[in-house]
This record gives C-alpha cells, structure tokens and sequence, in this order.
C-alpha cells in the first residue's frame, strides 16, 4: 500500500484558507494527484486542508472522509524562552532549549518532560495514532508492536491532506521516532507530498518506507517556486525571511 500525506497549500490563517499562491500550489497538486488511481481519500477538518483538497476532488470527482485528527496537532506549551509571554504549539521551539533535554530524542520520553505533561501533548498524540491506525487496519495494515501486520495486503493508494505538524506525529508512528526530531529536522512547503510504500519482505510483515518527503517537483515541472512559508530565516541577518 502506498500513502501520500499532502500538506496544505501556503496558508492564509487568518481566513482559515489558501493566499493566492496557496491555490495556484493546489491547482498544480491536483494536476499531478488526478494522474493516479487513487483509493481513498482523507482530509483534516480545517479549511486551508479542505481548500487544497477541494481542486484535486473536483477534477477527480470524488470525496473525501473528514478525520477530526488529522487536524493540525494544537497542543500549547509554555516554551521556556516565552514563559509569562504567550504558549506556543508543542512543535514550536527554539534548537537551544529543546536539545538541552535528551528525553526529546527518545521515542518513549519526549511527551514525558514537565512542559509536554502540563500540556497533555502525549494524551493529543495518542488520540492521532489511535485514529491512524485504526485507518490503517481498515486497509488491511494492523498495527503489531513496531511493524504492521499485513492481513490484507493490497498495492492499494490513499491520500491524506492535513498540516505539517501533524505529519511529522504520522511519520513518528510510521518510523518509530521521536515526533521532536522530525517537528525540527524536517520542512515539509506547502502543498508538498510524502510518499511511503509498505514494504513485505516476510509474509504478513509490514513497515511503511518513505521514499519522498516533501516532494515539490509538480511546482518545478510549471515553473512555481515552493512558498517560503514552512521556514524560518537562512541566515539571522536576513531582513525579508521570518525568524519567530
């Protein structure tokens, strides 16, 4: 089975929705997504994800199921450098403060430090792999200690539009890691795609192997460039590039 985990066009957050560019990124997402032949489709709740999937179900004149926890992963900490200031998302941390804690590294300790449980990122995050694997054992994929036991195997495609903070807690589950590591390693622009492919070298024995993250190639091919919006500043001296 293949999965494709496709994150929403360059947002609009006040509107809950895509900014100009945001929708000519769907439009060219649509134009690659439409080529396949695709089983099932999954989108997040939120208006930015329903938008950016709404080009490609109309050119494909399907819909798609609404999962509440595919929705962006919402819990607020209060991250130490803006104690008494404001709370921030439980993925939204300067490298200084949250690589000082070993526990961030470790895929059964990073909800478990002070400022996660007062927050109850693990009780959120528990909630989203509940529901994706209980997806996923509707495809036939069953979730068996660290893999996934096979009970119907199938070459089956199926295509998540959520948020990026969102897909790092599936990738998490998928490849048994710390969420921290890839919240803060990885950038995934908006309106990309995330390929992973189950992989069954011993009969009934799956894992989920990604073979693209983030791929914005349909951008390239029309000449778009990906939206900046997924980072922070290249350098600090930088005066147009955002830094918090």
């Amino acid at each position: 089975m293949r999965l494709l985990i496709v994150r929403h066009g360059d947002p609009d957050y006040e509107k809950d929705s895509l900014t100009e560019k945001g929708w000519r990124e769907a439009a060219l997402l649509a134009d690659r997504i439409s080529k396949l032949d695709v089983a099932a489709f999954y989108v997040s709740p939120l208006g930015r994800a329903r938008d950016t999937a709404s080009l490609t179900l109309k050119k494909m004149n399907r819909e798609a199921v609404t999962c509440d926890w595919l929705q962006e992963f919402w819990p607020r900490i209060n991250r130490p450098d803006a104690i008494g200031v404001r709370k921030t998302l439980a993925w939204d941390w300067l490298p200084e403060d949250w690589t000082k804690e070993e526990a961030y590294f470790m895929r059964d300790r990073w909800a478990d430090t002070e400022v996660m449980r007062e927050a109850g990122v693990r009780e959120e995050y528990e909630t989203v792999i509940r529901g994706f694997d209980a997806l996923l054992a509707n495809h036939g994929y069953v979730r068996e200690g660290e893999y996934y036991r096979a009970e119907k195997p199938n070459r089956d495609t199926i295509v998540f539009f959520c948020h990026f903070g969102l897909e790092c807690v599936l990738l998490s589950r998928l490849m048994n890691v710390s969420p921290m590591v890839l919240w803060h390693h990885t950038c995934a622009a908006p309106a990309s795609v995330t390929a992973l492919v189950t992989e069954e070298r011993r009969n009934g024995k799956a894992i989920f192997r990604m073979g693209a993250f983030g791929d914005t190639s349909h951008f390239y091919a029309a000449g778009e460039e990906p939206s900046f919006s997924a980072r922070f500043c290249e350098t600090f001296d930088s005066a147009d590039e955002r830094h918090d």
